[in-house]
């Protein structure tokens, strides 16, 4: 009994956590090796190893023939006779033991480098087979390199990589800090697998509501959707299953606990958390929050939304740097139009004095317009959003007038928008300047306070210049 060799695989099984089988066919694969090394590389070896004991057995196996053809792996009859016995025929095959002594050094350090090169290619198998199951999860590391902005994270057995692009800017990472990231992809590589982590995806977001809120990880609460701009601000939609429980308070807790600790975790990013609602409408007004919302106009085909607010509310809606308006965008996949009230209804009646009919442009005739209008399409601004193959299978259109008829509406509709555009613009810095004060009020009364003190009598147009010239 080997109990040097038992030992050895004893102490591999448990710092690798490898199969103790694995071990022993990496073993005998080393010995095939090693014996090839010796005998040819074509030679026939079959080499065992029993864990009981610790012994292990060597054979050369050979086939009977009449004539050889490869001495490698082939013996002729009469030499196998001799050395088996008259009972061996032709096709048979013969084996005898080989000493792992006459190997020599060389063999048993291929042998050696063999069975090393096994259990590593079983580790990193074993490590991808643990790794790719727990993608989408949040797993805890220790940075352990920063270099060229990239983050190399030990997790223990391996080491994973959090690129430049997956962290939360401006955030400090140094070595040794000990930091929770998720797991977006698990890579198996030539040189191993590779997990790539991150602390900006929207998805460690959604995993660490999901381990801070019980009634999510009861499936009571679900978060139906996330947007982020890492570092700065989130929102994310919330639903409950059960009519009982308010979503929203669960996920922010007793005195803000529960999003307080999601936020420290970000660095200090804020989240917004909104009710849910499969009413675009409902959830486009909920998710522009702070800002209070007038009215939103939905422009389906398009997957266009047009909001309007009052104009006390606008900077609100947008936010600092459009972060509101945009993360709005994101959470509900809708583009937002924004508006205030005072520019919408200059856009409505601008939009009424240069609209042009379907039917008035030109390409529509009578009998066209009635067949568009049959299948939806109501103006120019629809016609100019239909798809040539759309258009071409309106009956009497064709593929060839689809052409013609499409690119005659989108270049109308084209300078309709151009010229309705400047002339919003136009009427809203009109109103502008004839809201904004000829003279500074503050100017005008300490002017006039002067002129009475220095002159009573003195013209009021007096004052009224040393305003001016003040202003």
């Amino acid at each position: 009994m080997d109990h040097d060799i038992l030992n050895a695989l004893g102490d591999i099984t448990r710092e690798k956590n490898i199969d103790k089988a694995v071990i022993i066919e990496s073993l005998e694969a080393g010995l095939q090796s090693a014996a090839r090394k010796k005998l040819g590389a074509e030679a026939n070896i079959d080499a065992r190893f029993d864990p009981d004991n610790g012994s292990m057995c060597i054979e050369q196996v050979k086939t009977v023939v009449i004539e050889i053809d490869d001495p490698d792996t082939d013996i002729a009859l009469e030499e196998a006779q001799i050395e088996f016995g008259d009972e061996v025929e032709v096709g048979d095959e013969v084996r005898w033991e080989l000493p792992v002594a006459e190997f020599g050094r060389n063999a048993i350090l291929v042998a050696k480098q063999i069975l090393v090169q096994k259990v590593r290619e079983a580790e990193r198998a074993q490590i991808f087979e643990e790794y790719k199951d727990r993608v989408n999860e949040i797993i805890v590391g220790t940075v352990q390199q920063v270099e060229r902005g990239n983050v190399l994270i030990n997790l223990g057995r391996t080491e994973a990589l959090m690129p430049y692009r997956e962290q939360i800017r401006g955030e400090k990472l140094h070595q040794g800090k000990t930091i929770r990231a998720f797991i977006t992809e698990v890579l198996d590589s030539a040189k191993g697998p590779q997990v790539i982590l991150s602390r900006s995806h929207p998805g460690f977001l959604k995993a660490l509501f999901d381990q801070e809120v019980p009634e999510i990880q009861e499936g009571i609460v679900s978060i139906k959707a996330v947007a982020r701009e890492p570092g700065t601000r989130s929102k994310i939609a919330v639903t409950s299953n059960d009519e009982r429980v308010d979503p929203v308070g669960s996920c922010v807790g007793m005195k803000g606990s529960r999003v307080q600790a999601v936020t420290r975790e970000l660095a200090g990013e804020r989240v917004d958390i909104v009710p849910w609602s499969a009413e675009p409408s409902l959830l486009i007004g909920r998710a522009l929050s702070p800002a209070v919302v007038n009215s939103i106009t939905l422009h389906p085909g398009r997957n266009e939304a047009t909001v309007v607010v009052n104009d006390d509310q606008l900077s609100k809606a947008i936010g600092k740097e459009g972060k509101n308006v945009r993360l709005a965008a994101k959470l509900t996949e809708w583009k937002i139009d924004l508006v205030s009230a005072r520019e919408f209804g200059i856009r409505e009646r601008v939009t009424d004095e240069i609209s042009m009919k379907l039917g008035e442009m030109e390409g529509v005739s009578d009998e066209l317009l009635v067949v568009l209008e049959t299948v939806g399409i109501m103006s120019i601004a629809d016609l100019a959003h239909t798809s040539l193959e759309t258009l071409a299978a309106v009956p009497g259109v064709g593929e060839e007038g689809a052409d013609s008829l499409l690119a005659t509406a989108q270049a109308t509709h084209t300078e309709l928008s151009r010229m309705i555009d400047k002339t919003i613009t136009e009427e809203m810095e009109k109103e502008v300047a004839e809201e904004r004060p000829l003279f500074d009020e503050e100017a005008l009364a300490e002017a006039g306070d002067a002129v009475e003190t220095e002159e009573a009598a003195a013209p009021a147009t007096a004052a009224i210049a040393m305003a001016a010239s003040a202003a």
